[in-house]
């Protein structure tokens, strides 16, 4: 009941234009701010300096540009070109080519054929240039139409997408199946939304149970699927079922957030498993922050330590 209180009340937070503007102000001003833990910076180059920090572990790595809920459709364009001015940026760099996105930063609640547009735009300048896009599942008033998108790229031969399923939703495991059957990659989730008791599990122990059953699944019948968990418990299931099944390290990975658990990364890396990290960045940082801040009410105490100045 406390984790769902954290995770409400954190999302409000962070719908406060009022806090927002504080935080862009001060909330990443010193490298060691309190925010700088869990984003890499406002810039692709802060990114990609970050990359390959993580490169250096042996860690994978995805790019997410942050920023959702555009109103307007000149907000989407300009986040395409953002997103395009990454691609580039990535490429000179050398780092992993590997991005991930959100719809409604695309416009999908303005007009969707022209977020479809957009998000083909970036596809169409990433993919042959050898990367992968991950397009990010939002709340559950997206679920049905970021799918549908999905499958319609899919079909239209584009191979290197894959999507987000949340263990939370009761449609979520129906989903699975639709996608694995089709050939396409999927990172699950347990979701880091507050949803309706009438779509999505309310207790915690659902969504464990619903998340063990998929990550099942997805082991034995996915393709190259992701795991992302920071929950031992999880791992160590992961662990089991993939030795049990003959499952070879290479066939899957583990999904982790920049700053988070990093202890985690390290085992399994020295285990012998893949372990990708989601690296946010850019100036639409505080909802990402909010939600990571709701999610584990541990982070809180980091950042009040972070904010006296303990450091962390």
């Amino acid at each position: 009941m406390l984790d769902r209180a954290a995770k409400t009340f954190f999302q409000l937070l962070a719908g406060s234009g009022t806090l927002k503007a504080l935080a862009s102000r001060y909330g990443m001003r010193r490298p060691e701010s309190f925010a700088r833990r869990f984003i890499a910076g406002e810039t692709v180059q802060e990114a990609i300096e970050a990359a390959r920090a993580l490169e250096t572990r042996r860690l994978k790595l995805t790019l997410d540009l942050l920023g959702e809920s555009v109103t307007n459709l000149e907000e989407a364009e300009a986040a395409t070109r953002e997103y395009l001015t990454v691609v580039d940026a990535v490429v000179q760099s050398g780092v992993e080519r590997n991005l991930s996105l959100k719809l409604t930063q695309l416009g999908i609640d303005v007009d969707k054929a022209s977020a479809v547009d957009n998000l083909r735009k970036i596809l169409e300048r990433a993919e042959p240039a050898g990367f992968f896009v991950r397009i990010d599942m939002e709340s559950s008033a997206y679920t049905a139409v970021t799918l549908e998108i999905f499958e319609t790229l899919w079909s239209h031969g584009h191979r290197q997408i894959g999507v987000v399923l949340q263990s939370a939703l009761h449609r979520s495991e129906a989903d699975l199946r639709t996608i694995n059957a089709l050939g396409g990659r999927v990172r699950l989730v347990k979701g880091a939304y507050k949803e309706p008791k009438t779509i999505a599990y309310p207790k915690k122990a659902d969504v464990d149970a619903a998340y063990a059953r998929m990550l099942k699944t997805l082991l034995i019948e996915g393709h190259y699927p992701a795991i992302a968990t920071h929950d031992p418990a999880m791992i160590t299931l992961a662990r089991a079922i993939a030795q049990e099944h003959h499952i070879a390290p290479d066939r899957f990975e583990f999904q982790m957030l920049y700053g988070v658990r990093r202890d985690l990364q390290a085992m399994l890396i020295k285990a012998g498993y893949r372990v990708r990290v989601y690296i946010p960045f850019g100036r639409e940082w505080f909802p990402y922050f909010m939600r990571r801040l709701g999610e584990r009410p541990a982070n809180v105490m980091f950042v009040i330590r972070g904010i006296l100045g303990e450091g962390g």
